[in-house]
């Protein structure tokens, strides 16, 4: 048994888990893991196993869900916590997850995703926990330095010259549509993290998972994180209608908010291009390079906004197609960097 797993038996010693049956759940892309732990009664419980020497914080975790809670959406309860160790036992939401329901059902698509645009019209209604690190206009543009020193670097590419042209020309964008940013942004807020929980009501029946990254940002990059899906395609018409809805709920001027949401998109899909190729050729995971293409064609649809002109001009010259010979070249060195 290793040192973790003896942890884990000693987090659980004196409560009615100790001898649980334990299953496996599917990771994201962190380093957390996470375990259903079920009773001969059938209750469920789930273990989170999110060591802190790999940068986890289940404090945060716990902090974000407490929050989350108390204004009425549906965040895993948290039953036990011991945060020196990186573990928390936490309440189990099912495994409804959106990308799981609408395969099945594809009637409920627009209907979720209408009340996931909800959700987050509820949260951004209440003032954001105090502590959070800002995405401000300096930081929003660093954040797409991964797409220049991982895949354009990746690509046997000279990069440093573009990334400073195109940081100098997208930074001053930023800087004239945001102002300071005032609601909590829970970052990665997409179908494989949100869960169907029909018999809860209101906003409360979608279930809320994978925040413990939360910032201070603009009220459209969870939309945004939401609708423009780097693992599945979400019909436009889906996503127009989302958004009208969310414009409409929020009460916020249609093409302030047009811009916001095409430079966000822009911003963000350009970042997970970047930390695709990252996560494969540093930390060994090939397959989410196969999600380059579908990032990649969402980022040069945000890139079209007349307000993107001039980044859009550098990255036409700098920036190569995810073709399948440059993919095949990104996963021939998966594992192999340790730096960029």
């Amino acid at each position: 048994m290793s040192p973790r797993d003896n942890a884990i038996r000693s987090f659980l010693a004196n409560t009615k888990w100790s001898n649980s049956e334990v299953c496996n759940l599917a990771g994201d892309a962190s380093a957390r893991r996470y375990k259903r732990l079920k009773l001969g009664t059938g209750k469920t419980a789930v273990l989170m196993d999110a060591p802190t020497e790999d940068g986890n914080s289940t404090e945060q975790f716990t902090r974000i869900a407490t929050f989350l809670t108390n204004k009425g959406l549906s965040a895993p309860e948290i039953f036990l916590s011991d945060h020196a160790q990186g573990l928390l036992l936490i309440e189990d939401l099912g495994d409804d997850l959106f990308a799981h329901v609408i395969p099945r059902n594809p009637v409920m698509e627009e209907p979720l995703y209408l009340a996931a645009a909800g959700v987050l019209t509820t949260l951004h209604q209440h003032s954001p926990p105090s502590g959070l690190q800002s995405m401000d206009a300096p930081t929003l543009a660093e954040m797409i330095e991964p797409v220049f020193s991982w895949y354009i670097s990746g690509a046997d590419l000279p990069w440093q010259h573009a990334w400073a042209a195109f940081h100098q020309s997208i930074l001053p964008i930023f800087e004239t549509h945001f102002d300071t940013p005032d609601v909590m942004v829970l970052r990665d807020y997409h179908a494989e993290n949100l869960l169907w929980l029909p018999n809860r009501k209101d906003e409360s029946c979608v279930g809320l998972l994978d925040f413990q990254d939360a910032l201070l940002g603009h009220r459209a990059y969870d939309l945004v994180s939401l609708l423009q899906d780097a693992r599945r395609d979400v019909p436009i018409n889906v996503e127009d209608r989302s958004i009208a809805h969310f414009v409409q709920s929020s009460g916020l001027d249609p093409e302030t908010f047009d811009v916001a949401y095409a430079l966000l998109g822009a911003q963000r899909n350009l970042r997970i291009i970047g930390v695709f190729t990252r996560l494969c050729m540093h930390y060994g995971k090939p397959y989410y390079v196969d999600l380059i293409p579908r990032v990649y064609d969402l980022a040069m649809r945000n890139l079209k906004h007349p307000a993107l002109q001039g980044p859009a001009k550098i990255l036409a010259t700098t920036l190569p197609a995810p073709t399948p010979d440059l993919l095949k070249k990104l996963k021939a060195k998966c594992a192999t960097l340790p730096t960029p």
